[in-house]
């Protein structure tokens, strides 16, 4: 008989955290597949699996994501005949399909219900590919591998019963024919545990201490990488420490092995690239890349904050904006549509063009000068964090979601 939730992600839990503890401390009988190299939860039976080699020697250029996606789909398949021959069947499928692992799922459970994370669909034109054209112009190369990437993901989706989007953004870009499945809604933070509160004294690297009430500006890129504007925000930097002599500039993220956006046309890192492309000298000894840091750290960051800029490509917006907001942040984000579901500009932040490198500067020098004129947008962001980002609200919509595929939950 049925029972229970299957989660599938090849890094779970990531996104599925959560909903999977919500559901155990329910009694609701969960398992999951994912990679090897998955952290899992450890209440939680995971079917892990490795692929069985890479990459075709001389395969087709645009099917080397087709041809990862199936070997990932069908080794899921394998772990979760692990799950099966333990006497597991169950009654929902909670997936990321982006890799693959779901493709081939319903030949071994035909009868679940599959609820997938709609979190990209990819395009070679109008999202992320094309928007920046500094580094690289795409190619018809690069616009036909774009469209590539969903060759696996949209037939995964056709088994899909219902596809959960965070954002209206991310749903846009689901085609026509899966629009009906769609239910938007966020997952959503902790806005109870993540709120603004008193700034307190900040150790750097080096042994100086940021005090309260130095004009802060924070940053936050889990990829170093142009596709969140690192470049951009760079660039405007010299002329706000030549304004603001006293401005500290705190920037926290890592240059992981997979950017987003690739990897620089002359190699390397992308914080070098950007940084060679500033153009002016920076003052490194109040520019601070900090890296990777624990989850207090980055709070601790925020609440010190007297500007927090978030750009963005036209693609999945961060977790990190909307902690940002339910600190009571001031943001200044870019005009583009990710930043749309979240922030309205002169209200509770601000929009600028992504490439106006000068509008960026003012707008980081007037609210260094004056922090106490963005009180009220600062107060709007933590409203609107509350009433759209409340991961209390993203529980209730992925439970009644469940429930109306039929799974009891008490």
């Amino acid at each position: 008989m049925a029972d229970g939730v299957l989660f599938v992600h090849n890094n779970f839990p990531a996104q599925f955290r959560d909903l999977a503890h919500t559901l155990l401390a329910r009694g609701v009988t969960c398992r999951a597949i994912s990679e090897r190299s998955a952290r899992g939860i450890p209440e939680v039976r995971t079917a892990s699996y490795a692929l069985p080699r890479g990459t075709t020697q001389g395969i087709y250029s645009l099917a080397v994501r087709a041809e990862a996606d199936l070997l990932r789909g069908a080794s899921a398949l394998r772990a979760g005949r692990m799950l099966a021959a333990e006497g597991f069947e169950p009654q929902v499928i909670v997936a990321h399909p982006g890799w693959g692992e779901t493709v081939f799922l319903d030949e071994l459970y035909p009868d679940a219900r599959q609820v997938h994370f709609g979190e990209f669909f990819y395009h070679g034109r109008g999202a992320d590919i094309g928007f920046d054209l500094e580094f690289k112009a795409p190619d018809e190369e690069a616009i036909l591998l774009g469209k590539a990437k969903n060759a696996v993901l949209a037939l995964s989706y056709t088994d899909a019963d219902a596809i959960v989007c965070p954002t209206q953004f991310q749903a846009s870009l689901l085609p026509a024919d899966f629009q009906p499945k769609v239910r938007v809604f966020h997952e959503g933070v902790d806005v109870e545990a993540i709120r603004p509160g008193p700034p307190e004294p900040f150790p750097l690297p080096d042994g100086r201490t940021i005090a309260p009430g130095a004009p802060v500006i924070t940053h936050i890129n889990n990829n170093l990488e142009p596709l969140r504007g690192l470049h951009i925000f760079l660039r405007a930097l010299p002329h706000v420490l030549r304004e603001v002599p006293d401005a500290q500039v705190l920037i926290i993220g890592e240059e992981g092995p997979r950017p987003y956006g690739g990897q620089p046309p002359e190699g390397g890192g992308w914080k070098a690239a950007c940084l060679a492309r500033v153009g002016e000298p920076l003052d490194m000894s109040r520019v601070h890349f900090l890296g990777r840091v624990p989850h207090a750290r980055m709070l601790a960051a925020l609440r010190l904050s007297t500007a927090h800029v978030y750009y963005t490509y036209p693609f999945v917006l961060s977790w990190s904006l909307v902690e940002a907001m339910a600190s009571g942040c001031y943001v200044i984000g870019s005009d583009t549509g990710p930043l749309h579901d979240a922030i309205e500009d002169g209200v509770n932040g601000r929009l600028l063009p992504f490439f106006d490198v000068p509008a960026l500067s003012e707008a980081l020098i007037a609210a260094c000068r004056d922090p106490a004129a963005t009180a009220a947008m600062r107060e709007a962001a933590r409203v609107t964090a509350v009433e759209r980002f409340d991961s209390r609200k993203g529980r209730e919509g992925w439970l009644d979601l469940l429930r109306e595929q039929g799974l009891k939950i008490p």
